[in-house]
């Protein structure tokens, strides 16, 4: 018996089997025997192990099925590393999801709203920290959002899956930033076509991206679509997207959380400096000081 081991277990379920043959994106703790195990963590070593690609668990922690959390749903998306959740993180969902109900083929009703969360951020530093993603996912449940571990580093490769399960609009929320990093060919060089290939599977059926610009502490100029400093190569490329309405400049963002970022908000957290509770929701302040998350009981 293999209960006093969840890791063993879970490995023990391929049986012989490669991951070609089978994938698991869903499993569940429960009983007695496993009332010390956190199902968010065993989510996480899923995909983890290769044993699937993606999985998730919901707002109140709770492991869900893909098939049936994003069956036939409008899905908006979120990445990035809530390291911690900000009032930055919140505000690009908001202004996001704002637009993106209003989209005539989007239902409000049938919309689910994703904070995802890659493989390679969470190794960004070799290694994943466990209670480091423990941090990171009772942030986002205090936030009432539903959660996504993925290995789908290129968004390509997320909209394909996300595509398996529903036939809805999918809507990608990102920085501008974010955005530029698209547009930096280093990241398709695998492909034949290259990056012509990957925004042809990107775009190819009813994905559309929604951009939240960036505030320069200095000057206060503002990062757009207008002014984004894109290639001359990929400029027709990048203008055409944008006629075609694949690319939306978000507007309706809220001015004070344009200088709000998760790592100069870690590090107040570090030092001490007691108004970084101002830059995250009231509900992640909580969970961090709560819990000693990023080192804030040692100051």
């Amino acid at each position: 018996m293999l209960h006093h081991n969840p890791d063993q277990l879970m490995e023990s379920l391929l049986d012989n089997l490669t991951t070609s043959r089978i994938e698991i994106d869903m499993i569940e703790f429960s009983g007695i025997e496993f009332r010390s195990v956190d199902n968010r963590l065993m989510t996480l070593k899923l995909v983890q192990m290769g044993l699937t690609n993606a999985a998730m668990f919901g707002a109140g922690g709770k492991v869900l099925q893909p098939s049936e959390a994003l069956r036939k749903k409008s899905l908006l998306v979120e990445r990035g590393s809530f390291r911690p959740v900000c009032n930055a993180n919140i505000d690009i969902m908001r202004s996001a999801a704002e637009r993106f109900i209003e989209e005539p083929d989007v239902d409000e009703r049938s919309t689910l709203q994703i904070m995802e969360i890659t493989m390679k951020n969470l190794m960004a530093e070799g290694k994943i920290d466990y209670r480091d993603f423990l941090a990171r996912a009772d942030m986002l449940v205090a936030s009432g959002m539903t959660v996504l571990i993925s290995n789908y580093f290129e968004y390509y490769r997320l909209a394909a899956y996300l595509r398996r399960y529903t036939p809805g609009k999918i809507g990608i929320t990102m920085g501008i930033g974010s955005l530029r990093e698209l547009f930096n060919e280093k990241y398709y060089t695998e492909l034949d076509g290259g990056i012509l290939e990957s925004f042809g599977r990107l775009f190819k059926s009813n994905i559309k991206l929604y951009i939240y610009p960036l505030k320069d502490v200095k000057t206060g100029g503002l990062t757009t679509l207008d002014n984004l400093d894109i290639a001359d190569e990929l400029k027709h490329l990048y203008h055409y997207l944008i006629d075609r309405g694949c690319i939306e400049q978000l507007t309706n963002y809220d001015e004070s959380c344009q200088n709000v970022f998760s790592r100069d908000v870690l590090a107040k957290i570090g030092e001490g400096d007691a108004p970084w509770e101002s830059m995250v929701p009231e509900a992640v302040a909580e969970v961090i000081k709560s819990r000693c998350y990023f080192g804030y009981c040692a100051t």
